[in-house]
């Protein structure tokens, strides 16, 4: 990946595959003010574009494209998507303009383009206290190399990727890096994060066990470099996250699913079979039925 032009202030975290230690993936978010600009131009690269707050432009060569985001908890954004060798400018409008930026080696299979809300697929995934709402916002059937994007709305107190799910090359599963940006709807709002592998299963050169929990706020971002993972949000606020991944995947071949652990998958077939009504037990000390 050979980046020809970069430019812009404002940048409010940044991974790459040599801070991440991986192959892939580079993701970024990025503030702007009324009038600022970032510029990038990726050989060898594709490059997508998540509108996150306020409004301005995304210019892809000569075609530019208004955007405008309320906020992530209010509405969906038109997505960006360049192929390698288009430049891509953004701009911020007089209420500024903070969006998250991503990219992935490609060739070049498929044009720029401004992806509408109105083609991104959204269903409600999970129940009881795994309850969510997926959208596809760059995912299969919309087209792209390696890049895979999701937008997932998460009810306070509820988990989110349960049952838990691995995409790093093992057990069959594909091979895919991913980062985790999490918004709160609440200022002192937190989520917690697993990444996992209890090893069990497995001989000889076998996954070795690890257990990495991570925690953090409103802006926060956790990496997903292998092994199952979940997250939460606390009980006292929502929570949004934004997912781009990249790896082996190519094409249709993103429509692939991750390899789930058998351990927690009946849950799906009843979602509130064997929860607890309280108080489970009588302080009174009455066992009569």
């Amino acid at each position: 990946m050979t980046i020809i032009a970069e430019s812009g202030p404002g940048v409010l975290l940044s991974v790459s595959p040599a801070t991440a230690g991986w192959q892939y993936l580079s993701f970024s978010v990025i503030e702007l003010a009324a009038g600022e600009n970032h510029t990038q131009r990726l050989d060898g690269a594709e490059t997508a574009v998540v509108p996150l707050a306020g409004r301005g432009t995304v210019r892809l060569d000569d075609h530019t494209h208004d955007v405008s985001r309320a906020s992530v908890f209010a509405e969906l954004s038109p997505v960006a998507y360049a192929p390698p060798g288009v430049e891509v400018a953004i701009e911020a409008a007089d209420q500024g303009l903070t969006f998250a930026i991503g990219s992935a080696p490609a060739e070049g299979w498929y044009p720029a383009r401004l992806i509408q809300p109105s083609t991104i697929r959204s269903e409600v995934r999970g129940g009881g206290a795994a309850l969510r709402q997926v959208n596809h916002t760059l995912a299969a059937p919309i087209e792209a190399e390696r890049l895979i994007l999701y937008e997932v709305y998460v009810p306070r107190g509820t988990w989110s990727g349960w049952a838990p799910h691995r995409h790093d090359g093992v057990d069959g599963s594909p091979y895919l890096e991913e980062t985790y940006y999490f918004r709160m709807d609440r200022p002192e709002g937190f989520w917690m994060h697993r990444n996992w592998d209890d090893g069990s299963g497995y001989v000889g050169d076998g996954p070795a066990p690890f257990d990495q929990v991570m925690t953090g706020g409103d802006g926060d971002c956790a990496l997903v470099p292998g092994g199952y993972h979940s997250s939460v949000a606390c009980p006292g606020a929502n929570m949004y996250f934004l997912n781009y991944l990249a790896g082996e995947l190519v094409g249709e071949e993103r429509a692939t699913p991750p390899c789930f652990h058998s351990d927690f998958t009946w849950i799906e077939s009843d979602w509130g079979s064997g929860a607890w009504e309280l108080p489970v037990v009588d302080p009174s000390g009455d066992r009569s039925p």
